[in-house]
């Protein structure tokens, strides 16, 4: 069985039906990036899956259960990580500190804050600093940090909860070629290395093809498209919803007019 199973899935706004009758499967150790053109619904289906919309109807099986409708926090301690298209950490804090706050969170130790925040779970935060190659780099703050080294603590933050499932939303948003090459080169190891599922929006069509186990299209609110890069590029129909004719999807000159 996969570790995330979407059936049926809708949610309409008004008499816009942004999400149609969705469904797909995501088996752990895959990455499955989530495409569609400007209002295709694809925000609104990856935001139903984390909890920040509620959907009209279907369901959302998290293994085994099924989470629609649950809040944002419930499924996070359930073991779904997210990461944002804007990098949410602390500036003031150094990025230990960041790591550790979500290891405290985690851990329901928030009510017990009478000693530093540099007692608490330190050697948890450096293992997952390890893991994203910011070890070394732990006691500077976050202010100081280049935008790349910004989301590779941000993905820090988003394994503490030990997920079993990650949510990225945009993750290279903002990033050179090079940093986006490095940071999905990097979640590509995490999934192997922990048989992570991982879903992912993402405007760069190069950081797609490259590294996506499967992509799903949608337009209008509906799946209309499902396979791997190869099947995507040369799909006649996600050809005529992005570019109106029977262009090549390229996936590198064309990645730009992707949303």
């Amino acid at each position: 069985m996969s570790l995330l199973q979407i059936r049926n899935l809708a949610k309409s706004f008004g008499g816009v039906k942004a999400v149609d009758d969705v469904s797909f499967d995501l088996p752990a150790g895959q990455l499955l990036a989530l495409l569609g053109p400007n209002g295709a619904g694809k925000s609104t289906c990856f935001n139903m899956v984390n909890g920040q919309i509620k959907p009209d109807a279907g369901s959302i099986i998290f293994e085994g259960k099924n989470i629609a409708g649950l809040k944002p926090r419930e499924i996070w301690r359930m073991g779904v990580g997210r990461t944002f298209q804007i990098a949410a950490t602390f500036h003031s804090m150094t990025v230990i500190e960041n790591v550790q706050m979500a290891l405290i969170s985690h851990e329901d130790k928030l009510f017990g804050l009478w000693r530093p925040v540099q007692a608490y779970l330190r050697d948890e935060a450096m293992a997952l600093l390890h893991q994203v190659g910011m070890a070394e780099q732990s006691e500077r703050p976050c202010s100081v940090l280049a935008y790349g080294d910004v989301k590779r603590v941000e993905l820090a933050i988003a394994l503490a909860n030990k997920p079993r499932l990650l949510l990225m939303d945009e993750p290279t948003a903002g990033m050179a070629s090079k940093e986006r090459n490095a940071l999905m080169a990097l979640t590509k190891k995490l999934v192997v290395e922990h048989n992570l599922a991982v879903l992912f929006t993402e405007h760069s069509m190069d950081v797609v093809f490259a590294y996506a186990d499967r992509l799903i299209v949608l337009a209008r609110g509906k799946l209309i498209a499902e396979g791997d890069a190869e099947t995507i590029r040369n799909h006649p129909l996600v050809r005529e919803v992005y570019f109106g004719s029977g262009s090549t999807f390229t996936g590198k000159a064309d990645k730009d007019k992707a949303a």
